[in-house]
């Protein structure tokens, strides 16, 4: 198996950083929306959780796709 360079490892942990960071965003964008919807925030929580399970095993790829985009991407 190939060494990663110290460089790759920081990317990586870079990387890691900001998904865990736009997570954490999207969460609490949901559980506002939850809230002003009605709805118990801890319920939108646990769905979220169940669907981030059945995420591919991929998951690396698909969340930096929407990144790509560009600034706006998605918004609506």
């Amino acid at each position: 198996m190939a060494r990663r360079s110290a460089q790759s490892v920081l990317k990586r942990a870079r990387e890691q950083a900001l998904r865990e960071k736009r997570e954490l965003k999207q969460a609490k964008k949901d559980a506002r929306s939850a809230r002003r919807r009605g709805e118990d925030p801890m319920d939108a929580d646990q769905a979220d959780a169940e669907s981030a399970d059945a995420e591919p095993a991929d998951a690396e790829a698909a969340d930096t796709a929407p990144a790509e985009a560009g600034p706006g991407a998605g918004v609506e």
